[in-house]
């Protein structure tokens, strides 16, 4: 059954090697920061930083988290993160399966 109206969220990040994306997304589930993480591996990224047009492969992490969660997410990220000006990008989830939902929740809050 769905739910409407939901607190979750979809936190998007990159980052710039495996290694470093799966230490990330650890810490994020261990601290309660998040549910769950999903690592995309080898993500192309083109884009323009610093006025140059940067072509590198990153991993993507689809993030899982709650709006209560956002604010400490956010902050932690950016202490881990290599990047000098990570990406963090929240998508709203308006709808989901009310079970999965419920797991998302309780799972920030053992």
């Amino acid at each position: 059954m769905l739910e409407n109206s939901t607190t979750a969220r979809i936190v998007l990040t990159t980052i710039e090697s495996i290694v470093e994306a799966r230490t990330l997304a650890r810490t994020l589930v261990e601290e309660q920061l998040a549910a769950c993480v999903n690592i995309i591996p080898q993500t192309q990224s083109i884009y323009r930083w610093q006025s140059v047009i940067e072509d590198s492969t990153e991993s993507l992490l689809l993030i899982k988290t709650t709006t209560e969660k956002l604010a400490a997410l956010e902050a932690r990220l950016l202490s881990l993160h290599s990047y000098s000006t990570p990406e963090f990008l929240t998508l709203a989830v308006p709808e989901g399966n009310s079970d999965y939902l419920g797991w998302l929740t309780s799972s920030l809050h053992q």
